[in-house]
């Protein structure tokens, strides 16, 4: 039997105590009075922070952009507009996926000839043609085994690992996992962090004539003496294109200015301070003060990206390090927890490619010049910094902003699909249990790596975008599952899919849909709280 709530006792972060829900009400006083989430007449149970020891799958794609988000993005549109141009993505999208459908149930369907021929081979030898399924079979569970069903594996929630070894109830989990992944849509198999030259998961060319357009917009915009930041922002929420996602990021994140002609002295500057940082603490590191800061850091760099072989290489590892141990001494309101260390890497990752322009996966980062692995460490740390600086409140003491921001989230879902929220309070299944790691993470553990950085263009690009926005995505990104969550009917059930949502094959397609229902959702509730309050 799953232990609902007390099954999950683990502080995911070791500084944090476990949830207080004295501290929780009186946090929630100063905002919105949260909807009653427990049935009449039963005590709310009091639920505590998890600690998510998940694989990361990570990748890294680019693709094509949508003009209507980017028009969207780029004017103050009244509501009705706004909605209306959300909308018009999302059904395009729509359409779209059902042309293809049409086109493969075309390819597949064979004439009347051809039926009757392998009606008659079957009749004749059946032996054969049980291979030929049973070929079939074992296709398919290849193409899922190496890269859906592992994660499938390590994303458990501790209340999984209790049951039984062998027991019926474990071996329909898996079953149920399985089927779950092989159940989805056929996809181009994706790397786990795509080239420079890639394509998303739709097979289109790295680079159409409306993406060399963009990137000529992008390009006269940064050319100038002075950047035009708000244009810049414009064009980024739809997207970045690859050769100028660096310099763009920099800008966007407030690490570099706009004037172009202080860029080298600021960047100079910036990066002797950090390696004076470097010089000055990190000595420190083994003192009896810090030493349980950096164990704590040496023990989860390892878990970064399991799965790519470029984040486990000693010299990423040790760049990393110097990077969370200096943050976490420079603020010592939060200190290290952890989920810090997934930030750096959509960072790290965007900044090497300034250099290295190949195939990323099994690439060496030693063979950098030190010179160059010196730039990007500093880099990454200050543009890793300043997101941080926005969000700090999710890191302090009883992580005050991620309790707000899943209760928002909560209250949120409560209004826009009143089907799902009251399934989930059917089978107990709290807020918090599933959305503790999307707020820490920043969905980072629920999608692809190339879906990040795709996701964090926008971010940069809308105001407040990792510490308001961020709430919107989340929300639509739970409504995303609606059928798969409304199909569960247990508590153990539901919280294996949510932590397991099959994301491997998303692209770039599948985020900008996500984004433009965040988008709709934003306008609809952001500057009208009052809408998603009972």
């Amino acid at each position: 039997m799953i232990k609902q709530n007390t099954s999950i006792q683990h502080v995911y972060g070791a500084q944090h105590p476990p949830f207080d829900p004295l501290l929780h009400a009186n946090l929630m006083k100063a905002g919105n009075k949260a909807p009653s989430t427990t049935t009449p007449g039963k005590p709310k149970k009091a639920t505590t922070f998890q600690e998510f020891e998940s694989i990361t799958s990570d990748a890294w794609d680019v693709g094509d952009d949508d003009d209507e988000l980017l028009a969207m993005a780029a004017k103050n549109l009244n509501i009705e507009v706004v909605m209306e141009t959300a909308n018009k993505v999302i059904e395009n999208h729509s359409k779209l996926q059902e042309r293809r459908q049409q086109q493969m149930d075309k390819m597949s369907e064979p004439d009347e000839k051809d039926r009757q021929e392998a009606h008659e081979e079957e009749e004749e030898e059946p032996d054969e043609e049980d291979e030929r399924e049973e070929g079939a079979d074992m296709t398919t569970d290849l193409s899922f085994s190496s890269e859906t069903f592992p994660i499938s594996d390590n994303r458990m929630v501790k209340s999984h690992s209790e049951a039984p070894v062998g027991s019926h109830k474990e071996v329909g989990v898996e079953q149920a996992v399985l089927h779950r992944q092989q159940s989805l849509p056929h996809r181009p198999t994706i790397p786990l962090v795509a080239r420079m030259a890639d394509q998303n998961t739709s097979g289109t060319p790295a680079m159409t004539q409306r993406e060399a357009s963009r990137l000529d917009k992008f390009r006269q915009v940064l050319a100038g003496p002075n950047t035009d930041l708000e244009e810049l922002r414009k064009l980024s929420w739809s997207g970045i294109p690859r050769q100028v996602r660096p310099i763009t990021w920099k800008l966007l994140s407030g690490y570099l200015p706009a004037n172009a002609e202080r860029r080298a002295s600021t960047l100079q500057r910036k990066r002797q301070e950090y390696f004076g940082f470097i010089e000055q603490y990190y000595d420190s590191r083994n003192d009896e003060h810090h030493q349980d800061t950096y164990r704590q850091i040496h023990i989860d760099i390892p878990r970064t990206n399991p799965l790519i072989p470029l984040f486990q290489q000693a010299s990423w590892q040790e760049i990393f390090e110097r990077i969370l141990f200096i943050w976490a001494i420079r603020h010592p309101a939060s200190g290290y927890v952890q989920g810090i260390n997934d930030l750096v890497t959509p960072f790290f990752v965007v900044y090497v490619f300034e250099y290295f322009e190949e195939e990323v996966e099994n690439f060496n980062v030693s063979s950098l010049q030190e010179e160059v692995l010196r730039n990007i460490e500093a880099d990454s740390f200050w543009c890793m910094s300043k997101l941080l600086d926005g969000i700090q409140d999710n890191y302090t003491f009883a992580q005050p902003g991620i309790q707000r921001k899943v209760k928002a989230l909560e209250e949120l879902v409560s209004r826009i699909d009143e089907t799902v929220h009251r399934h989930m309070q059917q089978y107990e299944v709290e807020y918090l249990q599933f959305a503790f790691r999307w707020m820490n993470n920043l969905l980072m553990r629920e999608l692809p790596l190339r879906c990040t950085i795709r996701l964090w263009d926008t971010y940069q690009a809308e105001p407040e975008g990792f510490s308001h926005f961020h709430l919107y995505v989340c929300a639509a990104f739970l409504v995303r599952w609606r059928k798969e969550i409304l199909e569960e009917k247990d508590f153990q059930g539901l919280m294996i899919l949510l932590q397991n949502l099959p994301t491997m094959h998303w692209g770039n397609e599948e985020v900008s849909v996500l984004l433009a229902e965040a988008y709709r959702l934003k306008f609809a509730f952001a500057d009208a709280p009052n809408h998603y309050k009972r």
